[in-house]
């Protein structure tokens, strides 16, 4: 069952510019354990006093095996939103309410196909960035390759864009590809790809015996790449999915 806890937020900064990368640590001091890909709920009331709640995955980068103590999301700006008044004004010292982890948009141990097709857009690239630690594993053994398509519409709003170029330079077999629908970069990169993720898959050629898919993301790229993945040949069970949805 999830625990329920207070955060307290101990730092913060833009990663976009409408995007803030938020770092708290539980009031109680406790470690959270967290498989990567689970997401916490972020609990409060709107002015009305009518409790709500809003989900953010986890971004921390820890050993993909252990409980941390620095537990990092990526908050989107939605205009009127309760949770980005909320959130966007918090001070380093403030504490929020929360519940977690949830979720089991997870890499399962199981998985035995040689080639990993990781998409997002906006914030739901968060999960990935966890998830990095126990790619590297995966890719130490010599015989995976996983792939990274992420979409946004310019260079400022690839999140840890640095992070995962980073991590394909010191990890052969991974990719990072930026698919940049609106403006490209002002020094684009070899693997840098116009338009959105989805049309990228062209390229890959998925095929259901080399390929596991994850989506994570805007619902119409989820549900847009979720179509061709099955026109490629791939069933559903190898087609995870998570879809992020602003709330107001």
């Amino acid at each position: 069952m999830a625990d329920h806890f207070q955060l307290r937020l101990v730092d913060s900064h833009m990663l976009a510019p409408t995007v803030r990368h938020l770092a708290f640590e539980r009031v109680d001091g406790q470690p959270l354990a967290f498989v990567p890909g689970q997401f916490l709920q972020v609990h409060f009331h709107y002015d009305d006093g009518t409790p709500t709640k809003r989900s953010y995955s986890v971004a921390t980068v820890g050993d993909g095996q252990s409980p941390v103590q620095r537990i990092e999301i990526a908050v989107s700006y939605v205009e009127g939103g309760a949770a980005t008044a909320l959130l966007g004004g918090l001070e380093v010292g403030g504490e929020i309410d929360a519940s977690g982890p949830y979720g089991r948009f997870c890499l399962q141990d199981a998985d035995v196909h040689p080639r990993y097709l990781l998409l997002a857009t906006g914030t739901g690239v968060t999960p990935y960035r966890a998830m990095l630690p126990k790619l590297a594993r995966l890719l130490a053994a010599g015989d995976r390759e996983v792939v990274l398509l992420y979409g946004a519409r310019s260079e400022q709003e690839l999140l840890y864009g640095a992070e995962f170029e980073a991590f394909a330079q010191a990890h052969p077999g991974f990719t990072f590809h930026g698919c940049l629908s609106r403006q490209p970069r002002t020094e684009p990169r070899p693997d840098d790809r116009a338009g959105h993720v989805q049309d990228v898959l062209a390229e890959l050629q998925p095929h259901a015996d080399r390929d596991i898919a994850y989506l994570c993301g805007n619902p119409n790229m989820v549900d847009a790449a979720f179509t061709a993945l099955k026109e490629y040949g791939l069933p559903v069970a190898q087609i995870r999915r998570e879809k992020y949805i602003s709330s107001r």
